[in-house]
């Protein structure tokens, strides 16, 4: 049977989110041929609606209003469920970020619907489709099949491809909701993470540990990331040190990451950590230790000093690039 799916569309500094093409794909195979329609939430998203149309949306719904400024589960959610009470879908997707993990859970109580979280895969299409998410710190997998009711999912970023951007035609349509009885307003955002490219969504990510022993020594780490495109993280060893900013934790009380390639300079491989990145599609692993846990999990393993390496690797890309 043909679904309506309302997705999520997110932005972030002036611009969308890659996790909200992601999503519209992952739409695409829950509709089973039914319509997809993104909703956009913020004061000024409008713009935005022809962006999510060319990468698969049939439809865009924005909802603007001055206290959607910035992210607040009230806000938003009374946003939402405005939506929702308009369309009546069969199927809703959202993002496995902070605002997803934030949101979804309010907008599944209110309807009294079940939540598959943190997808990365789906097989199948429509009433047959599967879902895949980790469990046990991503040591093993599930396999979700629903029976019935709303399908509610939130995707991990990076994991499910968006579909080719193309030239379409879809509506971009208003609708307009009054936000009130707010117990939260934010007025300020001040922002510790560093700038460039989002680490959650990051296609390459050099990561240090305790190992590079300083905030100094993240510089290198800093130009190889800046070279290839991607962002720096960092284990929570390094961050509990001081040598940078918890925003770059990855780990299991971190940012849970899946990019193409994670360099990981210095880092022992604490359980914790590695639950955080494992599921990298390519690991490679630089650590003066022959022993160092992260080894088990590295699809290249380099021994050696990082303050060695990592300098050599920049170079060897800086001819190749």
């Amino acid at each position: 049977m043909a679904k309506k799916v309302l997705v999520l569309g997110e932005t972030r500094e002036g611009a969308l989110r890659n996790v909200s093409f992601e999503a519209i794909a992952a739409a695409k195979k829950i509709s089973g041929g039914g319509e997809v329609v993104a909703v956009l939430i913020g004061d000024t998203v409008a713009e935005f609606g022809a962006e999510l149309v060319a990468y698969g949306a049939d439809r865009v719904i924005t909802v603007e209003h001055p206290h959607l400024k910035s992210y607040t589960s009230d806000g938003y959610g009374q946003a939402f469920m405005a939506v929702v009470e308009q369309e009546k879908p069969e199927g809703l997707v959202f993002g496995h970020t902070s605002v997803g993990k934030d949101l979804a859970p309010k907008i599944a109580s209110k309807l009294q619907a079940g939540l598959i979280s943190d997808v990365t895969d789906i097989e199948g299409e429509g009433d047959d489709a599967v879902f895949i998410r980790p469990i046990f710190s991503g040591k093993a997998f599930e396999k979700v099949k629903l029976k019935g009711g709303l399908t509610f999912i939130t995707v991990r970023s990076n994991n499910i491809a968006p579909l080719e951007r193309e030239e379409r035609s879809g509506d971009v349509s208003s609708l307009s909701v009054d936000i009130t009885n707010l117990r939260t307003i934010i007025k300020n955002v001040v922002r510790k993470s560093t700038e460039g490219v989002d680490l959650s969504e990051a296609k390459v990510i050099v990561a240090g540990g305790r190992g590079v022993k300083s905030t100094e020594g993240f510089e290198p780490l800093q130009e190889l990331a800046n070279l290839l495109g991607g962002a720096v993280g960092a284990s929570r060893g390094a961050c509990d040190a001081d040598y940078c900013d918890y925003s770059l934790q990855i780990g299991q009380t971190g940012k849970v990451v899946t990019p193409d390639l994670y360099i990981a300079a210095g880092i022992s491989g604490a359980i914790q950590h590695m639950a955080g990145m494992s599921n990298s599609k390519v690991i490679v692993a630089i650590n003066k230790d022959p022993e160092a846990n992260i080894f088990k999990v590295a699809d290249y393993g380099i021994v050696g000093d990082l303050f060695e390496v990592i300098p050599m690797l920049t170079e060897e890309f800086k001819k190749i690039m």
